[in-house]
């Protein structure tokens, strides 16, 4: 049989803040990253963890990548596994995973709410600094009620009435966090492609370039229009979105969304390499000064 570990030594853990803030999702991939230390410090494999607790190696893994919620039972054995036997490091850990496993305010919405897009929901709610470029769409944090509705209803026509409303209803209910207190800073590089590519009548795009307009107006939002006379650009592989968290111990996130999945990317070399494109990118776009000129040249002429 295997001799129980160690006590895991104090330099090897990743500190635990009781007053973690950034919401459930940061929280669980915090406390996750913490569970992966003390594994790895205990010399423990993902196969045996899962034992354990009587699961595969492959929970361990989601847990470790805060990709899902904790099971108190799950925690206590793993925690007595790693050799972490102090009752008030233990007590502490515990109380932050009941945290982590409080409900986000969008999972009222879980019924038009894809799996794969509720981790982001709760990484972009957390987030201190949100970078995106866009090709198809104005960014949904810049949408207006009429565009949302439009570019929803394009994505959902077999969707009933009732869908699409609550659809629309989440997408305004993530904009909140705009306007309140602590509201992250967004830097969005939009394609003049979006800007261009008509949802709906023509007063609906007109009424969606005056909203970006207004958000450009915002101290937290700067807005870049990437015109079609640049030609060729850093950013032609595509939309995506990064994400930042004031956490120093959470790394930068890329999103890439797919027609029914999403891809999230966290390897520093794979994030640098997001990060120099949309360094380019922004650099290649319209300064905001003349991106507002821009808007305001598109919303005249239509």
């Amino acid at each position: 049989m295997r001799a129980d570990p160690p006590p895991v030594a104090r330099s090897a853990l990743l500190p635990v803040d009781p007053n973690q803030q950034g919401g459930p999702t940061v929280l669980r991939i915090v406390l996750g990253t913490q569970l992966r230390r003390w594994r790895e410090a205990s010399g423990i494999t993902r196969e045996a963890a899962g034992e354990a607790i009587r699961a595969s190696h492959a929970k361990i893994s989601r847990l470790e990548l805060g990709r899902v919620g904790f099971k108190e039972r799950d925690l206590v054995d793993l925690l007595a596994l790693y050799g972490v036997t102090d009752e008030k490091e233990r007590e502490e850990f515990l109380d932050l995973a009941r945290r982590a496993n409080t409900r986000g305010w969008w999972q009222q919405h879980g019924q038009v709410l894809p799996s794969w897009f509720e981790m982001y929901l709760g990484l972009e709610q957390a987030a201190s600094v949100i970078r995106t470029y866009q090709v198809q769409f104005v960014p949904g944090l810049l949408q207006c009620e009429e565009y949302a509705r439009s570019v929803i209803m394009v994505g959902h026509q077999a969707g009933a009435a009732d869908e699409i409303d609550r659809r629309v209803q989440l997408r305004m209910t993530r904009q909140k966090m705009l306007t309140e207190p602590g509201a992250p800073q967004l830097w969005a590089v939009i394609d003049e492609a979006a800007l261009r590519r008509p949802f709906g009548a023509p007063h609906i795009m007109r009424a969606q370039l005056d909203h970006l307009l207004e958000m450009s107006a915002l101290p937290n939002v700067t807005v870049q229009v990437l015109p079609f006379r640049l030609g060729s650009h850093a950013a032609a592989g595509g939309a995506f979105t990064i994400l930042r968290f004031a956490e120093s111990d959470l790394p930068d996130i890329v999103y890439l969304e797919q027609l029914n999945s999403a891809v999230y990317l966290d390897k520093r070399t794979e994030v640098e390499d997001y990060l120099g494109v949309m360094e380019r990118v922004s650099v290649q776009a319209e300064t905001p000064v003349r991106s507002k000129d821009a808007l305001r040249r598109l919303r005249a002429a239509m």
